[in-house]
């Protein structure tokens, strides 16, 4: 069952704290391991929880995409590392499964929507303008 409390941040708003290690890469790992956690967790949760809070998950995401943008900017122009490059390469697989994930999920939203409205037409015809009810297709 899904857990909404891993959508939850705890922690303080406001810039992560940097460690040792060249311009903010401590900071910039822990965020991009933030994102990997969030968008795991998504993906997971639309695979598994019909009842999934995705304005959640979203709030979520956009916090963390505001996280890195001001590390990446604190950063300076440098070049990343290799271990950042590795991590952004990891990041973009993770959100790739979480994209088809999220099309699926909206595919499925989609054919719920077209059964039910489909229903909702047939329930509320009462059949007076219906072709049976003017002898279509019999002879004279």
């Amino acid at each position: 069952m899904y857990d909404p409390s891993i959508l939850t941040d705890t922690r303080p708003e406001g810039p992560a704290p940097r460690s040792g290690g060249g311009a903010g890469s401590g900071s910039l790992m822990a965020i991009v391991a933030r994102i990997e956690e969030a968008i795991d967790a998504e993906t997971a949760a639309i695979r598994s929880d019909p009842g999934f809070d995705v304005q959640a998950s979203n709030a979520r995401k956009s916090r963390c995409l505001y996280e890195l943008n001001r590390a990446i900017k604190g950063a300076g122009t440098g070049a990343l590392s290799d271990e950042h490059r590795a991590a952004v390469e990891r990041l973009r697989d993770k959100l790739a499964v979480n994209a088809a994930a999220l099309q699926a999920h909206l595919s499925a939203v989609g054919e719920v929507a077209g059964i039910l409205q489909g229903a909702i037409a047939h329930s509320e015809a009462d059949g007076t303008y219906s072709a049976g009810a003017f002898g279509s297709g019999r002879a004279a």
